[in-house]
């Protein structure tokens, strides 16, 4: 029976997912008896701020949203932004004869469904609707089979989700005390900023050691030679007499060999040896030949596809995401957070079938293949990420466009790969032996791939974290050569090397990293890492994540005083335990109680102070830890050094490097460090030229007018001169006083700046004159260079110079020119790169205003200051451009509309007779409208602290959701 010949007989039912999007879509499978409406995410949850909990709670529940001393009691508040929509459900749901609960079928959608049913009170019978797919089939079946709440499921998330509350509240105003304000700490995104600055300190300890090999081009001597079977083959130096040559893997990261088996070949004896062989004579030694058999790629579960996304893409996690979630709102794919990677019977029947019509029997085994989970306490869904549906559409017929297409065809590919043949083949490796003229025995080792049958590989081939990675398809083809065959060395080079150090994180080898540690959740991932971008913990550098100095600080801090909270296999066993809570097989309040006051039984002797460095039991007191911030020195934990007199602190206002003074009771040296600088390349020769360079305020002089002092000063964007306004002067209010600035020009330098040219440049904007209508012309420099300005009509002049010079002949002449519309034609491009690997566009380098740049025709990237329009190579190109797309779009900031029109709009809604009364209940939040306007500011006054506070426990809300 079809849902609506259903509904006729039943009434109206109301389906509640949580976004419109998803409603939409799931509104055109359904009936016209069913109502679809969105909860738009959570309509319930923790409070953000002390001033949105109900006034009966003071104290420590006030602050933590959490009653502690009654088993941790959540005390939940319907969103601010949320009340319209509950109001709006609940008016729905008064119009219904049955409520379904159609949210995401995990721990979140489960917990969604619970508030939903908790804040609306229905009053008719409620069904739980679940589905993994978003197609007409998968609704309908989800309607005639509801089941119940599973309660299991929202107390497991509950209990994250106050764990993650105490962890956020307790622990991130200690780095908002002891580093500084605005910070946060939390369950998984500090581990993971752990594991970020854990790399960048190998790399800054890594010292590199540099390696000489040979490298010989054979000949078999044959005359004809094909692909299949080629003349000639390349081969590397493996042992001199028996003893093997030493590669990058046999050196330390103290750049010493690990152990004594193997030859170290510097330049001058590897040359030495290459001399020696031109005249030997070379034989097959041995030719070994093993099968080769690679099977399919298990289809995608969350963590996967980030990752080959991040690969082939050149996507973050995020935007991974937020990709995969509109393709499964609009039916495209099954649901996107999983650990499965199983394919239900219908999808694995769909993809056997692809592979049939398009690649042909031949490459369909037997039997279907199927995939066990290798997640531990896989439990987010039942089913891989893969097209949705019982006939999975190609590509072309999505009509998909962008990033959609390109998400939906790698998950179609890598499913309908997973039901392919294996891949099939030989591998072989030659060994090639002689003499060299001072008798020395020497071997040269060649490696070659052949692949027989691709199978699976025509289909889809996974990719690589390590760019240099040979990728599975890749063949290597050697002649064919038996023992004992003679070979002449057409060439025989010797080529150096160096170690590397241990490459970054991306955003895919730290998902894989956390996942390997059994870290958080993978459906969290994504967002744990958007958080530790977007607090300054890490920035991007082309794909690879690079810790800030704030978060050297940061760690320096947790690992110290909280190492335990930060401890790799102590955040794994909490995960454990979280998901032995979610089996039924431990107890919520009892774990909570051990985790936050150190109680029950085997708790350390030494109690919950030693839990931070790692003894006694592993749930520590948290309360107890954070209680006593004493031993902490703040200064301690933000310095580091860098030689005897050179030390790298972490200040308030951002890092910088201080040099101690020869003279006892004298400041040191100071200079600040440029944004961006990543810390292993903060040597102490750099920290040293940093504080060479001059700093602080250049006086200039007194300007005759004013009688204020001017001064030249390097400021973030550049040098720039401004006055010192006399002390007392109102910096904030309606009164504030601004202090006059103005950049230095492009000639101009802060050592050869004078007072005159401060006095010229404060002197602009320069009035020119007024046209023949009287509208005033002025000369004025912005942000794009010196234009001319009249009314609205702004025209470019082409030099600093001419701000002072122009005259109004001049600029009427300007004037009558007719303006420029649009650009003017482009310039040729200074150098040509050629095709960018992620846009697959043309990537040139150009002049802009600001000097050379490169393009692709979507993202432009400034050249830096070591890169020369002559030298600049390709791959440069690619990486500015990288950096450039990982930052983004610079945010606009939108204007804060005018106090008055907010009082207006408040004071309509509630009727208050006085717009000022108003305007301070806005501020205030809390002033009744018939409070007077004198009231209301003395309220506001009086809880000017608890508003500090409030603002200072919201900027810990990011951390508190975690998984």
């Amino acid at each position: 029976m079809s849902p609506s010949s259903e509904t006729a007989r039943n009434g109206k039912r109301l389906v509640i997912v949580e976004s419109p999007a998803k409603a939409k879509t799931i509104k055109g499978y359904l009936g016209p008896g069913y109502i679809v409406e969105a909860s738009v995410g959570h309509i319930r949850d923790l409070p953000g701020t002390a001033a949105e909990v109900p006034d009966q709670y003071t104290g420590e529940v006030r602050r933590l949203g959490v009653d502690v001393d009654h088993d941790f009691a959540p005390i939940y508040v319907v969103n601010a932004d949320k009340k319209s929509q509950v109001s709006k459900l609940k008016a729905l749901l008064k119009e219904s004869d049955e409520l379904f609960l159609a949210t995401d079928e995990d721990r979140e959608g489960e917990a969604i469904a619970w508030h939903l049913q908790e804040v609306l009170k229905p009053k008719v019978p409620v069904k739980r609707m679940v589905f993994h797919e978003i197609t007409k089939d998968a609704i309908q079946q989800a309607v005639a089979n509801p089941r119940e709440l599973n309660q299991r499921l929202v107390d497991a998330q509950e209990t994250r989700r106050i764990l993650d509350r105490l962890y956020g509240y307790e622990v991130s105003p200690v780095l908002w005390k002891k580093v500084m304000p605005k910070l946060s700490a939390g369950r998984v995104q500090s581990v993971a900023t752990r594991l970020v600055v854990e790399r960048e300190r190998e790399r800054i300890a890594f010292t590199c050691a540099s390696y000489w090999d040979l490298v010989g081009t054979f000949g078999t001597g044959r005359t004809t030679a094909d692909a299949a079977n080629p003349e000639s083959f390349g081969a590397r130096l493996a042992t001199v007499d028996g003893k093997r040559i030493a590669s990058g893997r046999d050196f330390g990261p103290d750049g010493r060999l690990k152990g004594a088996g193997t030859m170290h070949l510097d330049e001058q004896a590897a040359r030495a040896l290459a001399a020696a062989l031109e005249q030997t004579s070379f034989s097959v030694r041995s030719v070994e030949s093993k099968p080769y058999r690679r099977s399919p790629y298990a289809p995608f579960r969350t963590t996967t596809l980030q990752q080959e996304a991040s690969r082939k893409l050149g996507f973050g996690a995020k935007r991974t995401m937020q990709v995969a979630q509109k393709l499964y709102e609009n039916g495209f794919i099954t649901y996107m957070r999983t650990d499965s990677t199983t394919l239900s019977e219908t999808a694995v029947a769909a993809a056997r079938a692809q592979v049939t019509q398009l690649y042909g029997a031949d490459y369909l085994p037997d039997a279907p293949r199927a995939y066990a989970s290798k997640v531990k306490n896989a439990q987010e869904a039942h089913e891989a990420i893969r097209p949705s549906g019982d006939r999975f559409r190609t590509p072309a017929e999505t009509a998909l466009g962008g990033d959609e297409f390109r998400l939906y065809e790698l998950i179609w590919m890598r499913t309908v790969a997973s039901q392919m043949k294996d891949a099939v083949g030989q591998s072989v490796t030659v060994k090639v032996g002689g003499l060299s003229a001072d008798r020395r025995d020497v071997e040269f080792s060649a490696s070659g791939k052949i692949i027989t049958f691709h199978g699976f590989l025509k289909a889809y081939v996974e990719g690589a974290d390590d760019p240099n990675a040979e990728l599975d398809d890749r063949e290597r083809r050697l002649p064919q050569v038996t023992e004992g065959d003679p070979l002449a060395a057409e060439r025989i080079s010797s080529e150096g090397h160096s170690t590397k150090p241990p490459a970054r994180f991306t955003e895919a080898s730290l998902v894989k990293e956390l996942e390997d540690r059994e870290i958080g959740r993978p459906s969290t991932y994504a967002s744990i890492i958007d958080t530790i971008i977007n607090r300054k913990y890490v920035f991007k550098k082309g794909t690879a994540l690079v810790p800030s100095f704030l978060s050297f600080a940061v760690v320096n801090l947790l690992e110290k005083h909280f190492g335990r909270l930060v401890d790799y296999d102590f955040t794994a066993r909490m995960e454990d335990d979280l998901d032995r809570i979610a089996n039924g097989e431990a107890q919520s309040v009892p774990w909570l109680k051990r985790f936050y006051f150190g109680e029950g039984e085997g708790h350390a002797v030494g109690g919950a102070a030693e839990a931070g460095n790692g003894d006694g039991d592993h749930l520590g007191g948290l309360k107890e830890l954070v209680t006593d911030l004493g031993a902490i020195d703040a200064r301690e934990i933000s310095s580091f050094p860098l030689s005897e007199d050179i030390t790298l602190r972490v200040g308030r206002y951002g890092p910088y490097v201080e040099k101690a003074s020869k003279e006892a009771d004298q400041p040191g040296q100071r200079a600040d460090i440029p944004d961006e600088l990543p810390p292993d390349e903060l040597t102490v020769e750099l920290a040293e030229e940093l504080l060479a360079k001059p700093s602080g305020d250049f006086e200039l002089g007194t300007d005759p007018v004013s009688g204020n002092p001017l001064i030249a000063k390097d400021g973030r964007y550049g040098p720039y001169v401004t006055e010192v306004l006399p002390e007392g002067t109102p910096k904030t209010g309606k009164n504030a006083v601004k202090p006059r600035t103005a950049s230095l020009f492009k000639t101009m330098s802060l050592e050869t700046v004078t007072l005159e040219d401060a006095l010229r440049l404060l002197s602009l904007p320069r009035v020119v004159g007024a046209d023949a209508e009287g509208v005033e012309i002025t000369a004025q420099n912005g942000r794009y260079g010196p234009y001319l300005k009249k009314g609205t009509d702004s025209r470019s002049l082409t030099s600093e110079d001419q701000l002072f010079t122009v005259t109004l002949e001049e600029a009427l002449a300007i004037y009558a020119q007719p303006k420029q519309r649009g650009r003017a034609a482009a310039a040729p491009p200074l150098k040509e790169l050629g095709t960018d690997p992620v846009s697959e566009r043309p990537v040139v380098v150009k002049d802009g205003r600001f000097g050379p740049y490169v393009t692709d025709g979507e993202t432009n990237a400034t050249l830096r200051k070591d890169d020369e329009v002559e030298t600049i190579t390709p791959e440069r190109g690619y990486e500015l451009l990288a950096e450039k797309r990982a930052r983004g779009p610079v945010k606009k900031v939108a204007k804060k509309a005018p106090a008055k029109k907010t009082a207006a709009k408040k004071a309509t809604a509630t009727k208050t007779t006085a717009t000022k009364t108003a305007a301070k209940k806005t501020a205030a939040k809390k002033t009744t409208t018939t409070k007077t306007a004198a009231t209301a500011a003395k309220k506001t006054a009086a809880k000017k602290t608890t508003a500090k506070k409030a603002v200072a426990e919201e900027t810990v809300v990011g951390a508190a959701d975690e998984g």
